[in-house]
């Protein structure tokens, strides 16, 4: 072996020496941070934002992982933690999933039933009706079919109602020519907690009535109302 072989040889130990040096020195590297990090674990984050009050549901969200020692003991680590619950605030799209984000959907109390209806947008208290809320549930009833003498009259079918849900706003095929003009109809599906006759009046008045209105109560407010304001006619104004 000749002089510049011999350099070649002596070239090629102390590159391969050079290359085990540092591939020594970047598992030191990764051990250390992953020391320091520690291992990671799965989170969720919200895919898009969804209102205050909304049912939640695990298509929301999209799982991550991050290093468990970043991870706030808040944190939704598990996605069946959201069943049957609602959005307690408005969830903003990239926001990690907290448990106190969200709470248990209003309960039945004794003797109650759920009962879903569809409230027409353009007559319902838009956008202002959330689970938990309380509202008196109006209907009007045309005097077509009802007699020679019968009369338009505007009806209060339950006061108080608690509402235990409000979906999506949802267009409706039905095509409604009124004095407004022609357009398609939107209505927002409400599930309320009624008693067996209250759920009975809402599905005559769903059924039968021309308009079914909510009517928003405050908080904590009184649902009832005095002697003879339940029903009202034209013609109480008339023969004042």
């Amino acid at each position: 072996m000749n002089a510049r072989q011999r350099r070649g040889v002596i070239l090629l130990v102390l590159s391969v020496l050079c290359a085990l040096g540092a591939f020594a020195g970047v598992v030191v590297v990764v051990s250390d941070v992953q020391a320091k990090v520690g291992p990671e674990v799965a989170a969720y984050r919200v895919k898009a934002d969804v209102p205050a009050y909304a049912a939640l549901q695990p298509g929301q969200f999209e799982k991550i992982t991050m290093p468990e020692r970043w991870l706030s003991a808040n944190a939704v680590t598990d996605l069946s933690a959201v069943q049957g619950k609602i959005a307690v605030t408005d969830l903003k799209k990239g926001s990690l999933l907290q448990k106190d984000m969200v709470a248990d959907r209003p309960a039945l109390a004794s003797g109650e039933q759920e009962i879903a209806i569809m409230i027409d947008a353009a007559t319902g208290v838009a956008g202002k009706i959330t689970a938990g809320a309380r509202v008196n549930i109006f209907a009007t009833f045309d005097d077509e079919g009802r007699g020679k003498d019968a009369v338009a009259e505007s009806r209060l079918i339950v006061a108080g109602a608690r509402v235990l849900d409000v979906g999506k706003l949802t267009p409706l095929d039905q095509r409604q020519s009124d004095n407004r003009g022609t357009g398609v109809r939107e209505a927002v599906p409400i599930t309320f907690a009624l008693t067996t006759a209250d759920a009975q009046r809402v599905a005559y008045a769903e059924s039968f009535a021309e308009h079914v209105r909510l009517a928003l109560l405050p908080k904590d407010g009184p649902a009832a109302l005095k002697p003879g304001e339940s029903t009202y006619t034209l013609d109480e104004d008339k023969n004042k």
